[in-house]
């Protein structure tokens, strides 16, 4: 999406000077003119990657989103129309991209354009499910309902996603602690040992000297290993932005022992919780799949339900189509099953997430509960191997003596 500015007249007269992101300049100036805008001129702002780099640190997350839409849901219940709901917003509203996105928001709102269809043209703020859940209830005219459930699947998804990512702290600090500690060995303790040993002039065993050899180049390259490490990370990063890099990426992580599953129950959980909120907007199930699947956050899981999508809309069951992506289990595939043939999908669906999200927490238990103890394991062990090749001359001094 490239970012145009764009110079309107407005139906009351009013010119207009504004900022829109549109994948090209002749849809943009067809929307606008279906809008009711009258176009003087639409230029593409020059410096894009720049504006790039600046809208992808002022994403709004899931938090800001959270406590716009229950200001929102108070105020619409509270009888108030859409532009006034938006205008008490904006007031005690602080200053940042949200409040002008709103801002923006309100004007198109004012001049005529459908809340669902303004959202729409900013998406780096509002996400398409969003957009999709808002236009929904336009036209069902139950708008609170349909943001009440966007409330609700943002807080789980939030509690969730906290839960995963603050089970991961933990064993990051301490594999952290234990690199640092056996670096500042190798770089100093080690050095200082071998220097006191080279004035001794005594004849060394083997591991020692091949530990002193290790650490000596360590110590003496160590800045050009860290710039190394530091270039092959943004590499890395690069290449796993790519689609064969990050297919690969992906591959892996769902295939990693142990850890792999909780990836995948993971993007499981958040496709059928995302699911059950469309469809619970009243959206149809082809197009409600379509939405979910960005949600996966993983190509290859996404490659396979896109072609479980192509098989529902060929006229196949959702639960048969599901059962060829082999990411459900057995009894997810029931339920759905039980879903589609009583009706109730949405609340089957709700269900699954629920049994992968128990799975996640019961993983997740497992995996903190036993790195504890395998990081402190290795770590002694290297440390103990470091101590041990280091006092191996001190042994053989003493025996001799002895």
């Amino acid at each position: 999406m490239a970012l145009f500015t764009c110079k309107l007249g407005s139906a009351d007269g009013k010119i207009i000077v504004k900022d829109i992101e549109s994948a090209n300049p002749d849809l943009l100036r067809t929307s606008l003119v279906e809008q009711g805008y009258f176009i003087f001129t639409i230029k593409k702002k020059p410096f894009q990657f720049l504006w790039e780099q600046g809208t992808a640190r002022r994403k709004i997350d899931n938090k800001g989103l959270l406590t716009f839409n229950q200001e929102l849901l108070t105020l619409i219940k509270a009888g108030l129309p859409i532009i006034q709901a938006l205008d008490t917003i904006l007031e005690k509203a602080d200053r940042g991209y949200l409040a002008e996105t709103l801002r923006e928001v309100r004007e198109d709102v004012k001049g005529g354009i459908a809340l669902s269809d303004s959202l729409e043209r900013y998406p780096r703020v509002f996400p398409h499910l969003y957009v999709a859940s808002v236009r929904a209830g336009e036209r069902t005219g139950d708008l609170p309902l349909t943001i009440r459930r966007y409330i609700a699947f943002l807080k789980r998804v939030e509690e969730v996603r906290k839960k995963f990512f603050s089970a991961l702290v933990y064993p990051a600090i301490l594999v952290t602690v234990a690199l640092l500690a056996i670096s500042f060995l190798l770089v100093y303790v080690v050095p200082t040992f071998s220097q006191v040993y080279a004035d001794a002039g005594s004849q060394l065993p083997l591991p020692t000297q091949i530990l002193i050899a290790f650490s000596t180049t360590l110590k003496r390259y160590f800045l050009a290993v860290i710039a190394v490490l530091v270039l092959g990370g943004i590499a890395f990063n690069r290449w796993s932005s790519t689609y064969s890099g990050r297919y690969w990426v992906d591959t892996f992580k769902i295939r990693f022992p142990f850890i792999g599953e909780v990836f995948s129950k993971f993007s499981i959980a958040a496709f059928t919780r995302t699911l059950a909120t469309v469809i619970g907007s009243g959206i149809p199930i082809v197009e409600a799949l379509k939405m979910a699947v960005g949600t996966l956050n993983n190509v290859v899981l996404e490659k396979n339900i896109l072609q479980a999508i192509v098989r529902v809309e060929e006229g196949s069951g959702l639960s048969v189509a599901m059962e060829s992506t082999h990411a459900f289990p057995p009894l997810a595939l029931r339920m759905l099953g039980v879903g589609e043939t009583t009706g109730s999908l949405e609340q089957m669906l709700t269900d699954i997430s629920e049994y992968f999200e128990a799975e996640i927490d019961t993983r997740l238990h497992l995996l903190t509960t036993a790195i504890e103890p395998a990081i402190m394991l290795f770590m002694g062990l290297v440390v103990g191997v470091i101590i041990i090749t280091m006092y191996l001359p001190i042994f053989k001094i003493a025996g001799t003596v002895g």
